[in-house]
C-alpha cells in the first residue's frame, strides 16, 4: 500500500511540475500561433461557456452531482502525466461526476493542433476516447517533433478501423478546426493559461496534491 501511495505522490508531483513549465510557455502565444495547423482562435468574448452542448463528456452519471472540466493538450507532457490519476478518478467518481474534456492545443507544441484535429475527426465517428488514449499513450514517440505527425495520426485512425475517407474529410474541414478553436476561445476567456487546467462546478482549481484533488471531488460529489 505504501508503494502505491508513494507512486501516486510522485505522479502528481511530476504533473504539477510539468504544468508549471508548460504554463510558462503560454506567454509565447501571440508569436507562435502561426505554428499550429488550426487557425488562431477568435478573440475572447463575453459569451464564453465552460461547457457547450458538443463538449466531450467522458463520463455520463445517471445522477450528476458535479462537473469536472479539463482543458488539455495532447502534446503536453503534464497532461499525459495526469492521465493515470484521472483514469482512477473517473473510475471512482464517474457515477456522480461528469468529466468533460475540452481542447486547448498550445501553439508552442508543433503538433498539438494536428493532434486535436485527429481526435476530433475520430470523435465524429464515435471514437473520441480511443483516439485520445492512443495519442497520450504514444506521445513520447511524436511529441516535440518539428515535422508534421499527421501521417502517423492517420495510421492510428486506421488502427481504430475508422472510415478513412470520412476521417480525411473531417481533418481538412474548416468546421473541425472551428470546433477546436471554439474550445480555445472559451478557455482563454475563462482564464486558462496552461494545461491541464481544471474547473470543478465552474470554479478554476489550483491543485497542489492528489489528496487535495480527491477531497475537492469528494465534497462536490456528495
Amino acid at each position: 500500500m505504501s508503494a502505491v501511495i508513494s507512486a501516486r505522490k510522485v505522479r502528481i508531483a511530476i504533473w504539477i511540475l510539468l504544468a508549471a513549465v508548460v504554463g510558462a510557455g503560454v506567454i509565447w502565444y501571440a508569436q507562435l500561433i502561426a505554428n499550429t495547423p488550426a487557425p488562431a482562435a477568435p478573440p475572447a468574448s463575453a459569451d464564453a461557456q465552460l461547457v457547450r452542448e458538443d463538449s466531450h463528456r467522458v463520463t455520463s452519471p445517471a445522477a450528476e452531482k458535479a462537473q469536472l472540466v479539463e482543458f488539455l493538450d495532447f502534446e503536453c507532457e503534464s497532461c499525459r502525466a495526469a492521465e493515470p490519476l484521472l483514469t482512477e478518478l473517473k473510475d471512482e467518481y464517474g457515477d456522480r461526476v461528469t468529466f468533460v474534456h475540452r481542447y486547448y492545443p498550445l501553439p508552442g507544441h508543433r503538433n498539438s493542433g494536428t493532434a486535436a484535429l485527429a481526435v476530433e475527426a475520430a470523435a465524429q465517428q464515435g471514437k473520441y476516447e480511443q483516439m485520445a488514449a492512443k495519442l497520450f499513450e504514444t506521445q513520447p514517440q511524436w511529441g516535440e517533433k518539428q515535422d508534421s505527425q499527421a501521417p502517423l495520426f492517420r495510421t492510428y485512425a486506421e488502427e481504430l478501423a475508422l472510415d478513412m475517407d470520412s476521417y480525411d474529410t473531417a481533418v481538412a474541414d474548416q468546421a473541425t478546426k472551428d470546433r477546436i478553436n471554439q474550445d480555445v476561445a472559451d478557455g482563454r476567456a475563462l482564464g486558462v493559461t496552461g494545461t491541464p487546467t481544471f474547473f470543478l462546478n465552474g470554479k478554476k482549481l489550483t491543485l497542489n496534491t492528489e489528496a487535495q484533488f480527491r477531497q475537492l471531488l469528494d465534497e462536490a460529489a456528495r
